[in-house]
């Protein structure tokens, strides 16, 4: 085969998306190949295709950084890797273990690692490039859709619950339902946290219980923030919702040196009394995924408490269908691309 079928979107707005047909290179130096088997769709792609982040909005790119697949080609200088490897990418495609944070082991936060999707490639497409720097290995019998989302929506809620800092038996609430809430919920109480679902409206309680909610709050009905108080505060909230305006008013609902942890990328602005940080020592912070050894972790953590994703799988040249689903926030609960059907 000497060429691929990728899906690119260019400029700016909702984009202008093409199933095209590229020509098959090999991988650069420190970096593989890899056959797509899923990708799953994310709310953060909505930054690549609106343009938001990518460095030319004119300039094509292929979305996607929840990509796992199989190498099929290695690279001058990969030696760790090899031909036949199930292997996943996500959000960040390879540190490059140069820089002042890579010297200091601060993986995430390289200065010269390319974004999966929206600087480089990603896996709207049969085939896919990365650096060996960040590589994931999948484990033996998890399926490429189940996979595929948790390298990034996983991962989030995975690495937000560690740096929220909040031991077993403590109160730990997770803001929304969605596609990263309903494995925030899943993750908190296999991790033995007393768990609060926040969320609007009541027809969502049932489903929050089964997730592993020990308590409901119905934002709609109540004041989450008095509500948690009530339930004695909360030692951590993990935000999934993108919406800025939203999360500020859940500060309150901390317990004294609790934790906001946020991980919904939104434009909107929070807003926060001084006083209700002041009072009780109570912080904002944010987490960003987490390195590959990390997603490792994740996935070996999810193996062994039976946590898992709720997909709906699409056909690689349904993308542009795909990817509204998403957007609209119907689907229950990602939106995975099956690039080989």
């Amino acid at each position: 085969m000497s060429t691929y079928r990728a899906v690119q979107v260019s400029g700016a707005g909702t984009g202008d998306w093409a199933l095209v047909e590229r020509e098959l290179t090999d991988p650069l130096p420190g970096q593989v190949r890899l056959r797509v088997e899923a990708c799953g769709i994310c709310h953060t792609d909505a930054l690549a295709v609106g343009g938001v982040m990518r460095p030319d909005p004119s300039a094509p790119i292929v979305p996607g950084h929840e990509v796992v697949g199989v190498i099929d080609a290695v690279g001058a200088g990969v030696t760790r890797w090899h031909v036949g490897d199930r292997v996943g990418v996500g959000f960040l495609n390879g540190h490059c273990g140069e820089c002042d944070f890579c010297r200091r082991g601060d993986f995430v936060n390289c200065a010269d690692q390319p974004v999966t999707g929206t600087s480089v490639d990603g896996g709207y497409a049969e085939v896919a490039y990365a650096r060996a720097s960040g590589l994931v290995r999948i484990p033996d019998g998890m399926a490429p859709a189940d996979a595929a989302p948790l390298l990034c929506a996983g991962l989030t809620v995975y690495q937000g619950l560690r740096q929220a800092g909040a031991g077993p038996g403590a109160l730990v609430a997770v803001f929304g339902i969605g596609g990263l809430g309903h494995l925030g919920l899943q993750y908190a109480d296999k991790l033995g946290h007393r768990t609060v679902a926040i969320a609007r409206g009541a027809d969502r309680a049932e489903l929050a219980a089964r997730l592993g909610a020990r308590h409901y709050i119905d934002a709609t009905a109540e004041d989450p923030a008095e509500a948690l108080r009530g339930l004695g505060g909360a030692a951590a909230i993990i935000a999934t919702v993108p919406d800025g305006r939203a999360m500020s008013p859940l500060v309150a609902g901390l317990a004294p040196h609790g934790r906001l942890v946020v991980l919904g990328a939104g434009m909107e602005a929070m807003s926060v009394l001084p006083g209700d940080l002041l009072f009780g020592q109570r912080s904002i912070v944010g987490s960003l995924v987490g390195t590959p050894i990390e997603n490792e972790d994740n996935l070996a953590f999810v193996g062994e408490h039976g946590i898992g994703s709720m997909n709906e799988v699409m056909p690689l040249s349904e993308t542009p269908k795909a990817f509204e689903r998403m957007m609209s926030g119907k689907a229950r609960f990602r939106v995975v691309l099956d690039t080989r059907a």
